[in-house]
């Protein structure tokens, strides 16, 4: 470390010295003989100079060193030093608060640190020059804790193609404490990931501004979405009338082009008419066209280009010539007759116009999803206060509120019914058409209609925290954030521009050197069109547009992507794996057989059992006390009760002793079922529970009990099939119960008797078998190896937990979401590579053949009219072939 030649002490040793106030600042010393030299002359010494004198010995050293040493070994001027609070989690005593305390302090440029383990909070003094607040988070992070990360999302104004994606990326990213900054093209936002206190949202929208684009923060989304809608909008509406007058204007130019054929125009003047031309042009030039060069000078400002630079410097080379092709002919024609050139750049400025406007609109449409999303919200809430009903703004609805909601009227936020019932239309959030009976207990979602019925219920989940919030903030994520398969494009598209203006400049040297008469003629005009048919907008809109209709029809179905990620690993999967309880099957046990013998009937063994086990917390029991219920039974109240642990239950019922439990019960009894055994055996093989009701110490039935299958999972399982995946059942089962239940549901592969700390081992077994795993699961248990899969699904009735760490949720409780959401992740991914193909192969075709390599084989040159219709139209395309994903038929639908 720099030492003070003076001194011999460390940066950090200044910064526990004596301190001098000097212009509102605080400086620090080492010794007296420091400040006394400071107070001398305060310039000279914070140049490095100003030791000498300090002291005799001291004087000689400071001569006989390197000034700019000394400089940079004493301490930084306070204005120089920044302070950061970082948060930190992870830290659990005093130790671990010293712990970070010693890695910072080692860290080159910190002059302090002090870390709070209570507040869990690390303040820093560090020098800008030597580190930034990345670097200390890294250091943190490297001694074994974590340092907590904020999103700020920003509205973009002004980016037109992929070269604006990555200026706007390398503006935010330079900033300190960016970790990660994301740009998406169709949707126009950023999202920025950062360390709270390093940077503020201001300074983000600064530094976007700084690099030539406009930008806001996002803050209430609805407000947004709706000032974004009514921006397209405007932005349409401009674009229709230029395009109108720029249509009309170059139609009156394209006149150049027929003269010969009209008749009394051949003998006009040819100064008048290209002074007519001139001034025709004018309107389009530079009002039609003046956002490609205002987008151009910005650019300009910043040492960077993109797609505003190709037009404005193609359209202004057609234009200049032919300015001076009318007032200085003899410049440029030598002798030779006169061509101008102004319909060519009347023509490609409002070609290029009709492309953005057809752009715009179909870039609106991708959105269509969460638009529809955010229109569900309702605006007020009914809330029930001192017994009084009382409409109130949705804002102000709080946690513990009751709420009520009369029939045809939206859930406001979520809740739990504790009066009431009536039937819930879900299919605004589920994809669900048949409506869901509610009753006091349930669980009621913000945003669905209620239809037949008044309900009262309980707020328990409002304003983000609602269901409906969650999903959209879970659908932005998605789309606002980058596939893989995006890489490519955009490491092409960061230095595309500089290539095409490269590629245009040699085509304009070789025309010009090599070409036939009037060679300046032919190089301007394939210059002309290198740069305009050149698109880099269709590299931009390749990917993100796709990925946006594609989450957005997974939302409309009830599936739920986490990011492009996701949707894009989906598709590569070729091995299912099922968790049985509660996504298999439906989660709770229920009776499926009931045998009576000795001629007791069936309603007669279920009340008796029922009766017994109504004193009884156990499942099963429970299982088959609803079964009663649902046959509306009698049960008289049980007069004497025992539980037998792991066995079963006895108790007296209306005077009759009554018996209820395993075969291992009944010969403890002294009860002989063996002439029952044979069914028995058949209802285990079958995967269910058996349990023997004996009354008066007889055998009187046979009560069998199981987790059933969804009535949707046999079919879901067939779809999976369908789509070439393997599917495998993971279950803690015996595995003779363990395989009855795979064969109901029609699957091969099982693995059973695998404990819950056991199920990410599992995946991770198939994992090293070279297997694209996905892990489907609903609860706790599942989290690990919904983590561990390649893809985790979660089903949208499990836990939060399991959606936490899952990549794709279900909304629906239906297994058949998860062949929908593959099916649809490939049809996203196939769209994809349509996309990039096209976007890749119009380029690579397009600009040779805008530079002239088929003249000299075919005579053939490219006008640089036609250059603009195919460029304007390339963008168009990708964005109309991305929409047609908004057609795309879910697995099953009718």
């Amino acid at each position: 470390m720099a030492r003070d030649p003076v001194c011999g002490m460390t940066v950090a040793e200044h910064a526990a010295a004596a301190r001098m106030e000097y212009d509102g600042a605080t400086y620090y010393f080492c010794n007296p003989g420091c400040r006394d030299a400071f107070a001398r002359d305060p310039v000279q010494y914070l140049n490095g100079e100003g030791a000498a004198g300090a002291s005799d010995a001291a004087a000689t050293a400071h001569a006989g060193g390197d000034g700019a040493e000394a400089a940079a070994a004493l301490p930084p001027t306070p204005a120089a030093l920044r302070q950061l609070d970082l948060s930190v989690k992870g830290m659990s005593c005093a130790s671990c608060a010293a712990t970070i305390e010693r890695g910072l302090g080692k860290a080159a440029g910190v002059s302090r640190a002090n870390v709070n383990f209570a507040a869990e909070k690390a303040s820093l003094v560090y020098d800008p020059r030597q580190t930034n607040p990345q670097r200390l988070a890294e250091t943190i992070v490297g001694l074994g804790y974590e340092v907590p990360q904020a999103e700020v999302s920003l509205s973009i104004q002004g980016m037109t193609c992929a070269s604006c994606v990555n200026a706007v990326e390398r503006a935010l990213r330079r900033l300190d404490g960016v970790t990660s900054a994301t740009v998406n093209l169709a949707t126009q936002r950023a999202a920025v990931r950062l360390l709270p206190g390093s940077v503020t949202a201001a300074e983000l929208v600064r530094a976007v501004e700084a690099a030539g684009y406009g930008a806001r923060e996002v803050l209430d989304e609805a407000a947004l979405v709706d000032h974004e809608r009514q921006a397209r909008q405007r932005e349409i509406a401009t674009l229709k009338r230029k395009v109108a007058v720029g249509a009309v204007l170059s139609a009156l130019l394209l006149v150049e082009t027929f003269r010969g054929r009209i008749p009394g125009l051949a003998a006009v003047p040819e100064a008048q008419l290209f002074l007519a031309y001139f001034l025709l042009t004018l309107p389009v030039q530079f009002w039609c066209g003046w956002q490609f060069y205002a987008g151009f000078f910005k650019q300009l400002r910043h040492g960077s280009a993109d797609m505003n630079t190709l037009i404005a410097v193609g359209t202004s080379a057609a234009f200049v010539y032919s300015a001076v092709a009318t007032f200085w002919p003899r410049l440029v024609t030598a002798g030779r007759e006169v061509h101008v050139y102004y319909d060519t750049a009347a023509v490609i400025i409002t070609l290029i116009l009709v492309g953005r406007l057809l752009e715009a609109r179909a870039k609106g449409q991708t959105s269509e999803a969460i638009k529809k999303l955010m229109g569900l919200r309702a605006k007020t809430a009914r809330i029930l206060r001192d017994g009084r009903e009382e409409d109130v703004p949705i804002e102000t609805v709080q946690v513990g509120d009751v709420v009520v909601v009369r029939p045809g009227e939206k859930v406001p936020v979520d809740g739990i019914v504790l009066d009431g019932a009536s039937a819930i239309d879900e299919s605004m959030l589920t994809g669900e058409s048949i409506p869901v009976e509610k009753h006091a207990g349930d669980e009621v979602i913000g945003a669905t209609v209620n239809q037949t019925g008044r309900l009262t219920f309980r707020a328990t989940r409002v304003g983000a925290e609602t269901a409906l919030a969650q999903i959209i903030k879970l659908v932005e994520q998605a789309q606002g954030s980058k596939a893989p398969i995006q890489r490519l494009a955009d490491t092409i598209a960061a230095v595309f521009v500089p290539i095409v203006i490269a590629l245009a400049l040699v085509t304009l040297g070789v025309w010009w050197l090599a070409g036939p008469d009037p060679a300046f003629t032919f190089a301007l005009l394939n210059f002309i069109a290198v740069l305009i048919i050149a698109c880099p907008c269709a590299l931009g809109l390749a990917t993100p547009t796709a990925i946006m209709v594609g989450s957005g029809k997974g939302a409309e179905n009830g599936i739920l992507f986490k990011s492009a990620e996701s949707l894009e690993t989906a598709c590569k999967l070729d091995t299912i794996v099922l968790d049985k309880t509660g996504t298999l099957t439906k989660g709770k046990p229920e009776v499926t057989d009931i045998i009576s013998f000795q001629g007791y009937d069936e309603d007669e063994v279920l009340r008796l059992a029922a009766a017994a086990e109504q004193g009884s917390e156990h499942p099963l029991g429970a299982a088959i006390v609803a079964r009663a219920r649902e046959r509306e039974l009698d049960l008289p109240a049980p007069e004497e009760f025992a539980a037998w642990p792991g066995r079963g239950i006895t108790a007296t019922i209306a005077g009759k002793s009554v018996a209820l439990g395993n075969r291992a019960m009944m010969e403890d009894l002294g009860i002989d079922v063996a002439t029952s055994s044979t069914q028995a055996l058949k209802l285990a093989q079958e995967g269910k529970t058996s349990m023997y009701v004996v009354v008066g110490g007889a055998p009187a039935g046979l009560i069998a009990v199981a987790d059933t299958l969804r009535e949707t999972s046999v079919a879901a399982v067939r779809a999976l099939r369908r789509a070439r995946l393997r599917v495998v059942m993971l279950t803690g089962d015996a595995r003779s119960t363990a395989e009855a239940i795979a064969r109901q549901a029609g699957i091969d592969e099982v693995l059973a008797e695998v404990l819950p700390d056991g199920k990410a081992a599992a995946i991770q077994k198939l994992q090293a078998e070279g297997r694209k795993v996905a892990m489907v699961g609903d609860g706790i248990n599942d989290a690990p190896a919904l983590a561990q899969a390649d893809v985790g699904i979660a089903i949208g009735t499990g836990t939060d937990i399991a959606m936490e760490a899952s990549d794709i949720t279900l909304i629906r409780d239906d297994l058949g979401g998860v062949a929908a959401a593959i099916t649809l992740s490939r049809a996203t991914l196939r769209t994809i590579k349509q996309n990039l193909f096209w976007a890749f192969a119009y380029n690579s075709a397009g600009i040779p053949i805008a530079a002239g390599v088929l003249y000299p084989f075919f005579g053939v040159l490219l006008n640089p009219m036609f250059a603009s219709l195919a460029m304007a139209f390339s963008s168009v395309s990708v964005v109309s072939n991305s929409l047609r994903l908004r057609r795309f038929r879910m697995p099953g639908a009718e």
